[in-house]
């Protein structure tokens, strides 16, 4: 479950299906594009931070040595570990409200790749996308 808060910016909280605290993610404000911070068992684990880019939506990611890169669309997004995938993420049509598919082949990452997904949501509805 994933709990919104008020503050500066987006605060997002992920709970397990216990009640649980997994994890946050915090955007960073007064910085001049989304850049958010990524919690988990209380320590930051890494950050996202969109790049200014012309045609194909980009992320810096620094956590775990992974990289993301979306389409020109920003509706699909991959997350690499080097060769591996990590995560393959697109975003379904004909919802009332952003749904994404994830495909997370490893369980041990899909905290990780929630936070992810979740900053690159409220990325875009920063920018008004």
């Amino acid at each position: 479950m994933v709990k919104g808060e008020l503050s500066w910016g987006h605060r997002l909280q992920i709970y397990d299906a216990c009640g649980n605290h997994l994890g946050t993610v915090q955007e960073q404000v007064l910085t001049w594009l989304p850049r958010f911070e990524l919690y988990a068992g209380g320590r930051q684990v890494g950050t996202l931070e969109k790049e200014f880019t012309l045609f194909r939506p980009r992320f810096t990611l620094d956590c775990n040595g992974w990289t993301v890169e979306g389409d020109f669309w920003e509706w699909d997004y991959t997350v690499m570990d080097g060769p591996r995938m990590v995560m393959s993420l697109s975003k379904e049509l004909w919802n009332w409200t952003d749904t994404y598919s994830m495909d997370i082949p490893r369980g041990e990452d899909a905290l990780l790749c929630l936070m992810i997904v979740l900053s690159i949501d409220a990325a875009k509805c920063s920018q008004g996308s």
